[in-house]
Protein backbone atom coordinates (compact mmCIF):
# COMPACT_ATOMS: atom_id res chain seq x y z
CA UNK A 1 0.00 0.00 0.00
CA UNK A 2 2.69 2.69 0.96
CA UNK A 3 4.48 1.83 -2.55
CA UNK A 4 1.18 2.77 -4.49
CA UNK A 5 1.05 5.74 -2.21
CA UNK A 6 4.59 6.70 -3.12
CA UNK A 7 4.13 5.67 -6.63
CA UNK A 8 0.92 7.99 -7.27
CA UNK A 9 2.83 10.69 -5.14
CA UNK A 10 5.39 11.18 -7.87
CA UNK A 11 2.95 10.76 -10.74
CA UNK A 12 1.26 13.97 -9.32
CA UNK A 13 4.65 15.48 -8.31
CA UNK A 14 5.47 14.83 -11.85
CA UNK A 15 2.55 16.16 -13.45
CA UNK A 16 2.80 19.35 -11.72
CA UNK A 17 6.18 19.93 -12.58
CA UNK A 18 5.59 19.37 -16.41
CA UNK A 19 2.43 22.14 -16.14
CA UNK A 20 4.74 24.38 -14.59
CA UNK A 21 7.56 24.07 -16.74
CA UNK A 22 5.65 23.97 -19.51
CA UNK A 23 4.70 27.10 -22.02
CA UNK A 24 0.84 28.39 -21.54
CA UNK A 25 -1.10 28.66 -25.13
CA UNK A 26 -4.24 29.54 -24.25
CA UNK A 27 -5.91 33.21 -24.47
CA UNK A 28 -5.69 33.06 -20.88
CA UNK A 29 -2.28 33.61 -20.94
CA UNK A 30 -1.73 37.47 -19.63
CA UNK A 31 1.29 39.90 -20.96
CA UNK A 32 1.36 43.33 -19.56
CA UNK A 33 3.10 46.67 -20.52
CA UNK A 34 4.37 49.20 -18.82
CA UNK A 35 2.77 51.85 -20.83
CA UNK A 36 1.05 51.55 -23.76
CA UNK A 37 2.20 54.69 -25.85
CA UNK A 38 5.67 56.07 -25.81
CA UNK A 39 6.05 60.04 -26.81
CA UNK A 40 9.43 61.86 -27.73
CA UNK A 41 9.82 65.60 -27.04
CA UNK A 42 10.75 67.84 -29.21
CA UNK A 43 13.17 65.64 -31.72
CA UNK A 44 15.85 67.95 -33.76
CA UNK A 45 16.15 66.12 -37.34
CA UNK A 46 19.56 64.22 -38.22
CA UNK A 47 20.91 64.10 -34.41
CA UNK A 48 18.23 61.89 -33.06
CA UNK A 49 17.00 61.22 -29.46
CA UNK A 50 17.64 59.89 -26.47
CA UNK A 51 16.34 56.60 -26.12
CA UNK A 52 13.21 55.56 -24.42
CA UNK A 53 12.35 52.22 -23.18
CA UNK A 54 8.66 49.86 -21.61
CA UNK A 55 9.03 46.31 -19.92
CA UNK A 56 6.98 43.55 -21.63
CA UNK A 57 5.91 41.20 -18.24
CA UNK A 58 4.48 37.70 -18.37
CA UNK A 59 2.46 37.87 -15.57
CA UNK A 60 1.74 34.02 -15.41
CA UNK A 61 3.54 31.16 -13.49
CA UNK A 62 4.28 29.26 -16.50
CA UNK A 63 6.44 30.42 -19.42
CA UNK A 64 5.36 32.54 -22.53
CA UNK A 65 6.34 32.45 -25.91
CA UNK A 66 5.71 35.55 -27.75
CA UNK A 67 4.83 35.18 -31.62
CA UNK A 68 6.22 38.19 -32.46
CA UNK A 69 7.47 41.34 -31.82
CA UNK A 70 7.02 43.70 -34.45
CA UNK A 71 7.85 47.75 -35.71
CA UNK A 72 5.30 48.10 -38.05
CA UNK A 73 7.58 50.99 -40.21
CA UNK A 74 10.14 48.05 -40.72
CA UNK A 75 13.41 49.21 -41.91
CA UNK A 76 12.02 52.79 -43.34
CA UNK A 77 10.52 54.00 -39.99
CA UNK A 78 12.45 57.07 -38.00
CA UNK A 79 12.22 54.71 -34.76
CA UNK A 80 14.50 52.16 -34.15
CA UNK A 81 14.22 49.32 -31.20
CA UNK A 82 16.28 46.82 -29.48
CA UNK A 83 14.44 44.14 -27.43
CA UNK A 84 16.48 42.32 -24.62
CA UNK A 85 19.52 43.36 -26.41
CA UNK A 86 19.02 42.71 -30.24
CA UNK A 87 18.42 45.34 -32.83
CA UNK A 88 16.03 44.86 -35.67
CA UNK A 89 12.32 45.89 -37.08
CA UNK A 90 10.99 41.88 -36.28
CA UNK A 91 11.75 39.57 -33.40
CA UNK A 92 9.88 36.09 -33.68
CA UNK A 93 9.64 33.12 -30.95
CA UNK A 94 10.95 35.23 -27.68
CA UNK A 95 10.69 32.83 -24.86
CA UNK A 96 9.84 34.42 -21.66
CA UNK A 97 10.12 32.76 -17.92
CA UNK A 98 7.39 32.74 -15.97
CA UNK A 99 6.95 36.05 -14.20
CA UNK A 100 10.07 37.60 -15.63
CA UNK A 101 10.41 40.67 -18.17
CA UNK A 102 12.17 41.50 -20.94
CA UNK A 103 13.03 45.09 -22.17
CA UNK A 104 12.43 46.82 -25.48
CA UNK A 105 14.38 50.53 -26.27
CA UNK A 106 13.55 52.58 -28.68
CA UNK A 107 15.05 55.48 -30.11
CA UNK A 108 13.66 57.67 -33.08
CA UNK A 109 15.95 59.85 -35.86
CA UNK A 110 14.07 62.34 -38.06
CA UNK A 111 14.92 62.73 -41.29
CA UNK A 112 15.42 66.74 -42.47
CA UNK A 113 12.11 67.51 -44.85
CA UNK A 114 11.73 70.74 -46.50
CA UNK A 115 9.13 72.01 -43.41
CA UNK A 116 10.48 74.65 -40.68
CA UNK A 117 7.46 74.17 -38.64
CA UNK A 118 7.62 70.89 -36.17
CA UNK A 119 5.85 67.61 -37.85
CA UNK A 120 5.08 64.49 -35.82
CA UNK A 121 6.28 61.29 -36.59
CA UNK A 122 4.29 58.09 -35.42
CA UNK A 123 4.95 54.49 -36.06
CA UNK A 124 3.64 51.80 -33.53
CA UNK A 125 4.63 48.18 -32.07
CA UNK A 126 2.91 45.40 -32.21
CA UNK A 127 3.25 42.25 -30.21
CA UNK A 128 1.39 38.81 -30.81
CA UNK A 129 1.17 36.09 -28.47
CA UNK A 130 -1.54 33.09 -28.07
CA UNK A 131 -3.13 34.57 -30.80
CA UNK A 132 -3.85 37.70 -28.64
CA UNK A 133 -2.15 41.13 -30.34
CA UNK A 134 -0.97 44.02 -28.01
CA UNK A 135 -0.19 47.44 -29.55
CA UNK A 136 2.78 50.17 -28.21
CA UNK A 137 1.88 53.40 -30.27
CA UNK A 138 5.29 55.69 -30.51
CA UNK A 139 5.34 60.11 -31.34
CA UNK A 140 7.64 62.47 -31.44
CA UNK A 141 7.80 65.85 -32.54
CA UNK A 142 10.21 66.47 -35.04
CA UNK A 143 11.86 70.02 -35.86
CA UNK A 144 14.21 71.50 -38.64
CA UNK A 145 16.88 73.07 -37.17
CA UNK A 146 20.50 75.24 -38.58
CA UNK A 147 23.27 72.83 -36.55
CA UNK A 148 26.16 74.52 -35.59
CA UNK A 149 28.86 72.11 -35.08
CA UNK A 150 32.56 73.25 -33.90
CA UNK A 151 32.36 76.92 -36.02
CA UNK A 152 34.48 80.28 -35.52
CA UNK A 153 32.29 83.17 -37.35
CA UNK A 154 34.02 85.91 -38.71
CA UNK A 155 32.50 88.61 -40.07
CA UNK A 156 28.85 89.74 -39.73
CA UNK A 157 26.09 87.55 -39.31
CA UNK A 158 22.53 87.32 -38.75
CA UNK A 159 20.41 84.46 -37.68
CA UNK A 160 16.58 84.44 -38.47
CA UNK A 161 13.71 82.30 -36.13
CA UNK A 162 13.14 80.23 -39.37
CA UNK A 163 14.22 77.60 -37.95
CA UNK A 164 16.43 76.97 -34.26
CA UNK A 165 19.81 76.67 -34.16
CA UNK A 166 21.45 73.63 -32.74
CA UNK A 167 24.98 74.08 -31.55
CA UNK A 168 26.89 70.88 -31.33
CA UNK A 169 30.92 70.89 -29.90
CA UNK A 170 30.80 74.86 -29.53
CA UNK A 171 30.89 77.69 -31.19
CA UNK A 172 32.97 81.11 -30.87
CA UNK A 173 32.23 84.47 -32.51
CA UNK A 174 35.72 85.63 -33.56
CA UNK A 175 37.84 89.21 -32.62
CA UNK A 176 35.92 91.98 -34.59
CA UNK A 177 33.11 89.69 -35.96
CA UNK A 178 29.52 89.81 -34.78
CA UNK A 179 26.26 88.12 -34.33
CA UNK A 180 22.97 89.45 -34.65
CA UNK A 181 20.44 87.09 -33.55
CA UNK A 182 16.76 87.95 -34.70
CA UNK A 183 13.63 88.11 -32.20
CA UNK A 184 11.89 84.76 -31.82
CA UNK A 185 14.89 82.58 -32.77
CA UNK A 186 15.42 79.67 -30.68
CA UNK A 187 19.01 78.25 -29.91
CA UNK A 188 19.44 74.67 -28.16
CA UNK A 189 23.03 73.91 -26.87
CA UNK A 190 24.83 70.66 -26.28
CA UNK A 191 26.31 69.51 -23.55
CA UNK A 192 29.93 70.11 -24.21
CA UNK A 193 29.32 73.42 -26.14
CA UNK A 194 29.96 76.66 -24.39
CA UNK A 195 29.27 79.54 -26.30
CA UNK A 196 32.74 82.16 -26.75
CA UNK A 197 32.15 85.49 -27.39
CA UNK A 198 35.43 87.31 -28.70
CA UNK A 199 33.57 89.85 -30.37
CA UNK A 200 30.35 90.91 -30.93
CA UNK A 201 26.64 89.49 -30.12
CA UNK A 202 23.24 91.15 -30.28
CA UNK A 203 20.16 89.89 -29.61
CA UNK A 204 16.62 91.59 -30.67
CA UNK A 205 14.50 89.88 -28.96
CA UNK A 206 10.67 90.90 -28.44
CA UNK A 207 8.50 91.06 -24.96
CA UNK A 208 5.81 88.43 -26.31
CA UNK A 209 6.81 85.21 -25.34
CA UNK A 210 6.93 83.40 -28.60
CA UNK A 211 9.55 86.68 -29.93
CA UNK A 212 12.31 86.52 -27.14
CA UNK A 213 15.48 84.93 -28.19
CA UNK A 214 16.21 82.04 -26.25
CA UNK A 215 18.94 79.70 -25.50
CA UNK A 216 18.78 76.60 -23.30
CA UNK A 217 20.28 73.31 -23.54
CA UNK A 218 18.91 71.00 -26.58
CA UNK A 219 17.67 67.85 -24.20
CA UNK A 220 14.05 68.58 -25.11
CA UNK A 221 12.81 65.18 -23.22
CA UNK A 222 11.33 64.76 -19.77
CA UNK A 223 12.80 64.73 -16.93
CA UNK A 224 16.15 66.52 -18.40
CA UNK A 225 14.60 69.37 -20.04
CA UNK A 226 14.86 71.90 -16.72
CA UNK A 227 17.77 70.12 -15.72
CA UNK A 228 20.39 73.12 -14.94
CA UNK A 229 24.00 72.73 -16.03
CA UNK A 230 22.14 71.41 -19.44
CA UNK A 231 24.95 73.16 -21.39
CA UNK A 232 27.99 75.59 -20.35
CA UNK A 233 27.03 78.96 -21.12
CA UNK A 234 28.04 82.08 -22.81
CA UNK A 235 31.53 83.52 -22.35
CA UNK A 236 32.54 86.88 -23.04
CA UNK A 237 36.21 87.34 -23.21
CA UNK A 238 38.26 90.45 -23.12
CA UNK A 239 38.19 91.19 -26.27
CA UNK A 240 34.63 91.41 -26.86
CA UNK A 241 32.69 94.45 -26.70
CA UNK A 242 28.94 96.46 -27.50
CA UNK A 243 26.98 93.30 -26.47
CA UNK A 244 23.34 93.82 -26.18
CA UNK A 245 20.98 91.23 -25.22
CA UNK A 246 17.26 92.54 -25.03
CA UNK A 247 14.62 90.38 -24.67
CA UNK A 248 16.56 87.05 -24.20
CA UNK A 249 16.28 84.11 -22.17
CA UNK A 250 19.33 82.03 -21.08
CA UNK A 251 18.14 79.23 -19.40
CA UNK A 252 19.30 75.54 -17.69
CA UNK A 253 23.03 76.52 -18.16
CA UNK A 254 26.22 75.92 -15.86
CA UNK A 255 27.46 79.22 -15.84
CA UNK A 256 24.93 81.48 -17.93
CA UNK A 257 26.87 84.47 -18.41
CA UNK A 258 30.65 85.33 -17.79
CA UNK A 259 32.43 88.53 -18.47
CA UNK A 260 36.23 88.96 -18.07
CA UNK A 261 38.23 92.01 -18.24
CA UNK A 262 36.30 95.83 -19.43
CA UNK A 263 35.46 96.67 -23.01
CA UNK A 264 38.15 97.97 -25.30
CA UNK A 265 35.71 101.02 -25.73
CA UNK A 266 33.53 103.28 -22.93
CA UNK A 267 30.49 100.85 -23.24
CA UNK A 268 29.56 97.94 -21.52
CA UNK A 269 30.99 95.20 -22.33
CA UNK A 270 27.38 93.47 -22.07
CA UNK A 271 24.10 95.72 -22.14
CA UNK A 272 21.57 93.20 -20.59
CA UNK A 273 17.70 95.30 -21.59
CA UNK A 274 14.51 92.90 -20.20
CA UNK A 275 16.36 89.44 -19.81
CA UNK A 276 15.68 86.58 -17.60
CA UNK A 277 18.67 84.42 -16.52
CA UNK A 278 17.35 81.13 -14.57
CA UNK A 279 18.09 78.02 -13.18
CA UNK A 280 21.92 78.05 -13.55
CA UNK A 281 23.68 75.59 -11.69
CA UNK A 282 27.01 77.49 -10.38
CA UNK A 283 25.98 81.28 -11.50
CA UNK A 284 23.61 83.49 -13.40
CA UNK A 285 26.34 85.95 -13.91
CA UNK A 286 30.05 86.14 -13.41
CA UNK A 287 32.10 89.49 -13.71
CA UNK A 288 35.36 89.82 -13.69
CA UNK A 289 36.83 93.24 -13.50
CA UNK A 290 34.25 94.06 -16.11
CA UNK A 291 31.61 96.31 -16.91
CA UNK A 292 27.44 95.56 -17.39
CA UNK A 293 24.36 97.74 -17.71
CA UNK A 294 21.05 95.79 -16.45
CA UNK A 295 17.73 96.99 -16.74
CA UNK A 296 14.19 95.39 -16.65
CA UNK A 297 16.01 91.54 -15.96
CA UNK A 298 15.27 88.69 -13.31
CA UNK A 299 18.02 86.75 -12.06
CA UNK A 300 16.54 83.52 -10.44
CA UNK A 301 17.25 80.38 -8.80
CA UNK A 302 20.89 80.17 -9.96
CA UNK A 303 23.89 78.26 -7.39
CA UNK A 304 24.76 81.42 -6.98
CA UNK A 305 22.64 84.71 -9.12
CA UNK A 306 24.85 87.21 -9.24
CA UNK A 307 29.17 87.42 -8.42
CA UNK A 308 30.71 90.83 -9.50
CA UNK A 309 34.40 90.30 -8.50
CA UNK A 310 37.73 92.41 -9.15
CA UNK A 311 35.96 95.36 -9.84
CA UNK A 312 34.71 97.04 -12.83
CA UNK A 313 31.74 99.37 -13.63
CA UNK A 314 28.01 97.91 -13.42
CA UNK A 315 24.49 99.33 -13.63
CA UNK A 316 21.39 97.12 -12.35
CA UNK A 317 18.24 98.90 -12.60
CA UNK A 318 14.66 97.87 -11.65
CA UNK A 319 15.99 94.22 -11.56
CA UNK A 320 15.01 91.51 -9.57
CA UNK A 321 17.39 89.27 -7.75
CA UNK A 322 15.81 86.33 -6.01
CA UNK A 323 16.74 83.02 -4.98
CA UNK A 324 14.21 79.65 -3.49
CA UNK A 325 15.68 76.43 -2.44
CA UNK A 326 13.95 73.74 -4.83
CA UNK A 327 15.19 70.31 -5.70
CA UNK A 328 17.69 71.14 -8.27
CA UNK A 329 19.56 73.76 -6.86
CA UNK A 330 19.69 74.64 -2.67
CA UNK A 331 20.25 78.20 -1.93
CA UNK A 332 23.16 78.80 0.06
CA UNK A 333 24.88 81.16 -1.63
CA UNK A 334 23.87 85.63 -1.51
CA UNK A 335 21.99 86.53 -4.40
CA UNK A 336 24.27 89.09 -4.67
CA UNK A 337 28.29 89.30 -4.04
CA UNK A 338 30.64 92.17 -4.87
CA UNK A 339 34.06 92.87 -4.12
CA UNK A 340 36.66 95.25 -5.72
CA UNK A 341 39.46 91.68 -5.27
CA UNK A 342 40.01 88.74 -5.92
CA UNK A 343 42.43 85.83 -4.49
CA UNK A 344 44.26 84.52 -7.61
CA UNK A 345 47.53 81.97 -6.73
CA UNK A 346 46.85 82.54 -3.33
CA UNK A 347 47.92 86.37 -3.87
CA UNK A 348 45.16 88.74 -3.61
CA UNK A 349 44.63 91.15 -6.81
CA UNK A 350 42.92 94.70 -6.34
CA UNK A 351 41.02 96.57 -9.00
CA UNK A 352 38.73 99.79 -8.74
CA UNK A 353 34.96 98.84 -8.32
CA UNK A 354 31.86 101.59 -9.36
CA UNK A 355 28.88 99.55 -8.73
CA UNK A 356 25.35 101.10 -8.75
CA UNK A 357 21.95 99.53 -7.81
CA UNK A 358 19.05 101.68 -8.23
CA UNK A 359 15.02 100.08 -7.73
CA UNK A 360 16.24 96.60 -7.21
CA UNK A 361 14.66 93.35 -5.24
CA UNK A 362 17.05 90.69 -3.29
CA UNK A 363 15.42 88.60 -2.03
CA UNK A 364 15.93 84.52 -1.29
CA UNK A 365 13.99 81.91 0.75
CA UNK A 366 14.18 77.87 1.90
CA UNK A 367 17.29 78.18 2.31
CA UNK A 368 20.65 78.97 4.34
CA UNK A 369 21.46 82.58 3.53
CA UNK A 370 21.05 85.66 6.14
CA UNK A 371 22.64 88.18 4.17
CA UNK A 372 21.33 88.13 0.28
CA UNK A 373 24.24 90.84 -0.67
CA UNK A 374 27.63 90.35 0.52
CA UNK A 375 30.90 92.90 -0.28
CA UNK A 376 34.20 92.62 -0.19
CA UNK A 377 36.29 95.91 -0.02
CA UNK A 378 40.11 95.78 -0.31
CA UNK A 379 41.53 99.25 1.08
CA UNK A 380 44.31 99.41 -1.54
CA UNK A 381 41.53 100.02 -4.50
CA UNK A 382 38.24 102.25 -5.11
CA UNK A 383 35.17 100.38 -3.65
CA UNK A 384 31.75 102.37 -4.46
CA UNK A 385 28.43 100.46 -4.21
CA UNK A 386 25.70 102.70 -4.02
CA UNK A 387 21.93 101.25 -3.15
CA UNK A 388 19.02 103.01 -4.36
CA UNK A 389 15.51 102.64 -3.76
CA UNK A 390 16.49 98.79 -3.44
CA UNK A 391 14.52 96.28 -1.31
CA UNK A 392 17.13 93.19 0.33
CA UNK A 393 16.79 90.51 2.67
CA UNK A 394 19.57 91.13 4.71
CA UNK A 395 20.38 90.94 8.71
CA UNK A 396 23.26 93.16 8.40
CA UNK A 397 23.79 95.63 5.69
CA UNK A 398 27.42 95.81 4.23
CA UNK A 399 29.03 98.73 6.04
CA UNK A 400 30.84 99.72 3.18
CA UNK A 401 28.02 100.36 0.78
CA UNK A 402 26.16 103.75 0.17
CA UNK A 403 22.58 102.85 1.13
CA UNK A 404 19.55 105.60 0.28
CA UNK A 405 16.18 105.23 0.69
CA UNK A 406 15.71 101.51 1.20
CA UNK A 407 12.49 99.52 1.62
CA UNK A 408 13.21 96.80 4.62
CA UNK A 409 10.03 94.14 3.97
CA UNK A 410 9.53 90.81 5.44
CA UNK A 411 8.05 89.35 2.25
CA UNK A 412 8.20 90.82 -1.13
CA UNK A 413 4.36 89.26 -2.15
CA UNK A 414 5.62 87.88 -5.46
CA UNK A 415 2.55 86.43 -6.96
CA UNK A 416 2.84 82.73 -6.80
CA UNK A 417 6.09 80.33 -5.30
CA UNK A 418 5.42 76.38 -5.67
CA UNK A 419 8.88 75.25 -4.58
CA UNK A 420 7.94 71.60 -4.90
CA UNK A 421 6.12 72.23 -8.34
CA UNK A 422 9.15 74.34 -9.13
CA UNK A 423 6.43 77.16 -10.24
CA UNK A 424 7.47 81.02 -9.83
CA UNK A 425 5.93 83.64 -10.64
CA UNK A 426 8.00 86.81 -9.72
CA UNK A 427 5.57 89.46 -10.74
CA UNK A 428 4.64 91.47 -7.11
CA UNK A 429 0.62 91.47 -5.92
CA UNK A 430 -1.43 94.26 -5.77
CA UNK A 431 -0.55 94.21 -1.94
CA UNK A 432 2.99 94.11 -2.71
CA UNK A 433 5.07 96.84 -0.58
CA UNK A 434 7.26 97.46 -2.98
CA UNK A 435 5.01 98.80 -5.51
CA UNK A 436 5.44 102.72 -6.18
CA UNK A 437 8.91 102.83 -4.16
CA UNK A 438 11.59 103.28 -6.70
CA UNK A 439 13.03 106.24 -7.85
CA UNK A 440 12.29 107.85 -11.26
CA UNK A 441 14.63 106.83 -13.91
CA UNK A 442 13.52 107.06 -17.28
CA UNK A 443 12.34 103.39 -18.10
CA UNK A 444 9.27 103.33 -19.69
CA UNK A 445 8.44 99.72 -20.32
CA UNK A 446 9.30 96.46 -17.75
CA UNK A 447 10.44 92.82 -18.64
CA UNK A 448 7.14 91.94 -20.31
CA UNK A 449 6.76 95.12 -22.44
CA UNK A 450 4.68 96.73 -20.00
CA UNK A 451 4.02 100.51 -19.20
CA UNK A 452 5.84 101.86 -16.26
CA UNK A 453 5.07 104.32 -13.93
CA UNK A 454 7.53 107.00 -14.71
CA UNK A 455 7.42 109.24 -11.39
CA UNK A 456 7.01 106.55 -8.92
CA UNK A 457 7.68 102.55 -10.20
CA UNK A 458 7.32 99.94 -8.42
CA UNK A 459 10.66 97.70 -7.34
CA UNK A 460 12.07 94.95 -9.38
CA UNK A 461 11.54 93.97 -13.21
CA UNK A 462 7.90 93.74 -13.13
CA UNK A 463 5.16 96.71 -12.96
CA UNK A 464 2.35 96.27 -11.66
CA UNK A 465 -0.26 96.73 -13.96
Amino acid sequence: MNRIWLVLGLFVFGMLSCQKTGFITDQSAILDTTTDSLRFDTVFTSTGSVTQFFKIYNRNDQKLRISSINLMGGNSSPYKINVDGDAGTQFNNIEMEANDSIYVFVSVTINPTAANAPFIAQDSIKINFNGKTKWVQLEAFGQNANYIRSLALSGNNTWTNSKPYVILGGMQILPNASLTIQQGTKVYVHADAPIIVDGTLITQGGPEAANRVVFKGDRLDQPYADFPASWPGIYFRSTSKNNILQFTSILNAYQALVTENGAANSNPTVTLESCIIDNAYDAGIIALNSSIKASNSLISNCGKNIQLALGGVYSFTNCTNVAYSNSYILHKEPGLFVSNNYKQNNAVIVSPLYAQFTNCIFWGAFGTVDNEVVTSKDNAAVFDASFINCSWKVKSAPANATVNNMVTIDDPQFDSINTSKRYFDFHLKETSPLINKGASVGLLKDLDGKNRSVAQPDLGCYERQ
